[in-house]
C-alpha cells in the first residue's frame, strides 16, 4: 500500500500533465516555494501567484507545447516526498532529454515546497535555453 503523499504527488503531477494550473496548484500550500536552478530560462525562485503566471508564461514560450514528464519512480512519507523523471524538451525545432528529481515537502497534507534537482545540469540548462 503506497502513503497517502505518494498519491497526492501521482495526482498531482496527472493535474500538471493536463494542462491543469489551476488543478495542480490546489495540491499546494498558499506559501509554496518553487525552486529551479541552474542558468536558464527557467531558473528562479516562485510562489504560487508566481508560478501560475511567471513560470507556466516562461514555460508555454519555450516548449510551446513540446514537453513530455514521465515518472519512473516515486517515493513520499509523511514529511518529504521525491520523484525521478524522465523530460523530453522540444524547443525550435530540436528535442532534448534528460533525467531529473524533484524533492517536495509537505505540510497539512500539501506540496509546501518543490524543488528541482537535475542529474546533469548542463544537460538541463542546455534544454531550456
Amino acid at each position: 500500500m503506497s502513503h497517502r503523499n505518494e498519491q497526492l504527488l501521482r495526482d498531482a503531477y496527472a493535474l500538471f500533465g493536463k494542462g491543469d494550473v489551476e488543478g495542480f496548484l490546489a495540491t499546494c500550500t498558499d506559501d509554496v516555494a518553487f525552486t529551479v536552478p541552474g542558468d536558464n530560462v527557467m531558473t528562479g525562485e516562485y510562489t504560487k501567484a508566481g508560478f501560475a503566471s511567471d513560470f507556466i508564461g516562461r514555460f508555454m514560450a519555450h516548449t510551446q507545447g513540446n514537453f513530455r514528464e514521465d515518472i519512473v519512480d516515486l517515493v513520499a512519507n509523511d514529511e518529504h516526498g521525491a520523484l525521478l523523471l524522465e523530460h523530453s524538451v522540444g524547443h525550435e525545432g530540436k528535442t532534448s532529454e534528460y533525467r531529473t528529481n524533484h524533492v517536495v515537502t509537505f505540510r497539512d497534507g500539501k506540496i509546501a515546497s518543490w524543488r528541482e534537482w537535475p542529474g546533469d545540469l548542463a544537460a538541463f540548462d542546455a534544454a531550456w535555453t
